[in-house]
């Protein structure tokens, strides 16, 4: 750094990461000029900025967060990425002196959704400016380093897989054979614990006999409280306990309060109180009362907590201190708390090895777990730090161990163009030289990489195929027809495999017959005709048709009896009454089917399957199998004496060839993904009237400062006048349309929309929404989220003045209240910017301030 590097530090938590990050605010304030530290997350920034208050003091140092700005001339400013993505592309004076960047955690920047940003930012800032890169540790951390260089210029790469404080993976075990449960290592000599099958053998004979009446289980998963109690009692305290369901962790505590846990000392509640009294001094005894303060202090008296993203921010701030402090010893808690905040704990427990990610429960990735697990052991305090994974009868012991002793996580980009992105592109850079911006992405610089290692294959592949063709074409024999002759062997082995497959379309095609259809019967020694009479299914799906020939005699066919060709080639209407038994009848009816011209109606209807009509141009075929064997024993090749060898040379080539091809595909593909989405974003941009070819226009201008996932539907609801003339309340009840979210795997409840007014202008919302949505899957661009107007009534109401305890219900928490109030603000404020009619940039501020108030303006200050 002092010879004026960038630095990318990839290591594990605790390593001493900060180090690095604070020399180069030191090397900033000697030189006299600017160090902006940015975080991923408003949490991590606000504990940072606090960090560097206390050392530097706060008149030297900012913050910016989107919701709050401290002292932002500061020398010294703690930000989010997206503030900092925004001033480069708004070319901020802000970035005058800006000497040194720290972005923390930036293995965000494989995060789908806001990963693009980091990636952002070391394109787009000044090449004057130093970037300090902090990650956890990534098994590709070098691949990084090195398109930071390419990037920014000499970068140097600090990559550490060892943790500070080794860890000890372990499994918890309830047996209800033994006096208590088991505590047992995962790894052991760096391999498996090799006693550890044994947890495994009673799932697997269960597994192997489901009808047999299952006896009750020897191992289970062991409860919360025993699962504390014995972390107590093995000296394992405190503990961050994962449990990836908000209500679980809330129960968790209510769990252990009930069994009377009690891990506190009288003074140690004392400070506890404290600690509580500091952070919520700002809330109202009424919101204090409807966010279950008593409960929830008592539980925090106990040495026990939740924390999660329902809970709000000056409660779960204040378990943080209670936490970091030692006070509290047992902390329930979603994976939120991986994210980098400062909580480390003797152990890390994970009460089960999936989760529910929106659509259904996927496993934990190695990456996952180390970031989960990288909260075990306290610098300075711990010798060692311990992961208890609790036992599941979904997981074998060996699963388990795998993952704790994996060190494969790669950090892949997320990088693409985005509606924003590209309209500061255009705003910023003539055609080529935005091209060339986009290729110097970490996702071009991954796929060049790969598209270099995958042309070599080709080239190898090529290679490898030559002589296989070669020995083909240059045998001394005839040429034969190989490649038709293993084709005809597939059939063969496919037919034998779907024997049932092939009868089973026998049967569906003679199903289709109707009394009256003409057959065409193809034999060896011609054609034969053959009235249909009647069709019928029985026992088993099996279905038979009787008839007539030209002769009048009876017959019938079945799907066993089908050989050769079976086609209906004609129609014709069969005698009144109908009496399908009557001999006259079966006469009369073969005296018809004498009139139809066999030899016209082949030429007519070659092809037409059973049970369609002349004209069709699909065939079916009675016996495939037996066709397929008569074509393979009157091959050339079969009687060949070098048939073995010329047909695994050709499925040599064959393999070569599919190989080659897909690698093909996958070379044009990701040569040309990032530019083609670029072009499909423009023509979406060109078509909504937001540019016109290489220029903006005013609605484009106007989208290069809106910065949210559903930019470009914000921009066209602007232009189209749907958030103008209405009330500050009906306003954000509207916008909150585009800031909610319903995340749970229960089913939304109907939205309740205040008025009429606003229920006519949710539906243009919508039918904006899904005009956009056509053009972006005619162009096979990622959808624009839905609209989703599940927030609006809560959102009204709180901007209307109404109380906190009239608004919160079983379904919406304190914590989830004010995180969408405040993404609402946020959205409302960059339409009090850029909205074009002045009066709706008028509404849109008062909106956001009416929203600014009581338990959301205190979370707000107290974070």
């Amino acid at each position: 750094m002092e010879r004026g590097q960038n630095v990318l530090v990839a290591a594990p938590t605790g390593s001493g990461k900060t180090v690095v990050a604070e020399h180069a605010v030191t090397l900033a304030l000697q030189s006299g000029g600017k160090c902006f530290y940015t975080a991923p997350i408003k949490a991590l920034s606000n504990q940072k900025y606090n960090d560097l208050c206390a050392e530097l003091g706060s008149e030297h140092v900012g913050l910016l967060t989107g919701d709050r700005a401290i002292n932002s001339g500061a020398a010294v400013v703690v930000m989010t990425t997206e503030v900092l993505r925004n001033m480069v592309y708004a070319g901020s004076s802000a970035l005058d002196n800006l000497l040194w960047v720290v972005l923390d955690e930036v293995h965000f920047l494989a995060d789908a959704y806001r990963g693009p940003v980091w990636e952002e930012v070391l394109i787009h800032t000044p090449t004057s400016v130093r970037f300090v890169c902090l990650s956890a540790t990534v098994s590709n951390a070098e691949e990084l380093g090195d398109w930071v260089t390419a990037l920014r210029g000499p970068t140097h790469t600090v990559l550490e897989h060892r943790r500070p404080i080794e860890l000890d993976p372990l499994l918890f075990v309830g047996d209800r054979t033994a006096e208590r449960e088991h505590l047992v290592p995962l790894i052991v000599n760096g391999a498996t614990n090799p006693e550890g099958h044994r947890f495994d053998a009673e799932q697997q004979q269960r597994g192997s006999s489901p009808q047999q009446r299952r006896p009750r289980s020897r191992f289970f998963t062991p409860r919360r409280v025993e699962t504390i109690e014995r972390l107590a009692a093995e000296n394992l305290l405190p503990a961050i306990y994962f449990i990836f369901s908000r209500n679980g962790c809330d129960e968790a505590v209510r769990q252990c309060f009930d069994a009377g846990l009690r891990l506190t000392e009288p003074e140690e509640r004392v400070r506890i109180r404290q600690l509580v009294d500091a952070r919520t001094a700002s809330l109202s005894d009424a919101d204090l009362d409807v966010l279950g303060y008593d409960h929830w202090l008592e539980g925090l008296e106990h040495g026990i907590a939740s924390h999660h993203a329902g809970m709000i921010p000056s409660f779960r701030e204040a378990v943080e201190d209670c936490f970091v402090e030692g006070l509290v010893k047992a902390v329930f808690a979603t994976e939120t708390l991986a994210l980098g905040i400062n909580m480390p704990a003797r152990t890390v427990a994970i009460e089960r090895l999936s989760k529910y990610n929106g659509e259904g429960h996927e496993f934990l990735s190695p990456g996952q777990f180390t970031q989960l697990t990288g909260r075990a052991g306290r610098r300075g305090i711990d010798d060692q730090g311990s992961a208890v994974v609790l036992w599941s009868p979904f997981t074998t012991f060996s699963q388990v161990a795998t993952l704790a002793a994996s060190r494969e996580f790669p950090l892949v980009s997320s990088f693409r163009p985005t509606y924003n992105m590209a309209a500061n592109l255009i705003q910023r850079y003539e055609p080529d030289v935005a091209m060339e911006v986009l290729t110097r992405s970490f996702a071009q610089f991954q796929s060049d990489r790969a598209v270099v290692l995958l042309s070599a294959r080709v080239d190898r592949l090529e290679a490898e195929m030559h002589p296989v063709e070669l020995a083909q074409g240059n045998s001394s024999e005839a040429v034969f027809d190989v490649a038709g002759y293993v084709e005809i062997t597939e059939s063969i082995r496919q037919l034998q495999k779907d024997s049932r497959g092939a009868r089973a379309a026998v049967e569906r095609a003679m199903a289709q017959l109707k009394p009256g259809d003409v057959i065409q019967r193809g034999t060896r020694k011609g054609s034969k005709l053959f009235l249909v009479l009647s069709v019928s299914s029985r026992k088993g799906g099996a279905v038979k048709v009787r008839g007539v020939n030209p002769s009048g005699n009876s017959a019938a066919v079945d799907a066993a009896t089908v050989t050769g060709s079976l086609i209906a080639v004609a129609h014709v209407d069969l005698p009144v009454p109908y009496m399908p038994k009557d001999a006259n009848f079966r006469r009369e009816a073969a005296a018809l089917l004498r009139r139809v011209n066999p030899q016209r109606l082949s030429d007519s209807a070659n092809g037409s399957p059973a049970g369609s009509r002349p004209g069709s141009d699909q065939h079916f075929s009675g016996d495939p199998y037996a066709e397929a064997v008569q074509a393979q024993l009157v091959h050339p090749l079969h009687e060949h004496p070098d048939r073995e060898e010329l047909m695994k040379k050709e499925y040599t080539r064959r393999g070569l060839q599919l190989e080659q091809q897909g690698l093909l595909h996958e070379i044009e593909r990701r040569g040309s993904g990032l530019v083609q989405r670029f072009d499909s974003v423009r023509n979406v941009l060109q078509e909504t009237g937001h540019s016109d070819e290489w220029a903006l226009t005013a609605a484009g201008t106007r989208l290069r400062r809106i910065y949210h996932e559903s930019d470009l539907l914000i921009s066209l609801c602007l232009s189209e006048g749907i958030f103008d003339g209405l009330q500050d309340a009906d306003l954000a009840a509207l916008v909150s349309c585009v800031t909610y979210e319903h995340r749970s795997s229960e089913p939304a409840a109907a939205p309740i929309l205040p008025s009429a007014e606003l229920r006519g202008r949710v539906a243009q919302l919508t039918a904006t929404w899904k005009r956009l949505e056509r053009l972006e899957k005619g162009r096979r661009l990622p959808l624009t989220r839905e609209p989703d107007a599940g927030f609006s009534a809560p959102a009204w109401s709180w901007s209307t003045g109404q109380q906190l305890d009239d608004i919160l219900d079983e379904d919406l928490k304190g914590g989830d209240f004010v995180r969408n109030i405040r993404q609402l603000i946020d959205l409302l404020r960059q339409l009090g910017e850029v909205a074009p009619v002045q009066e709706t940039a008028r509404a849109a501020r008062r909106s956001a301030e009416s929203l600014s108030r009581g338990v959301v303006l205190a979370s707000g200050e107290a974070s």
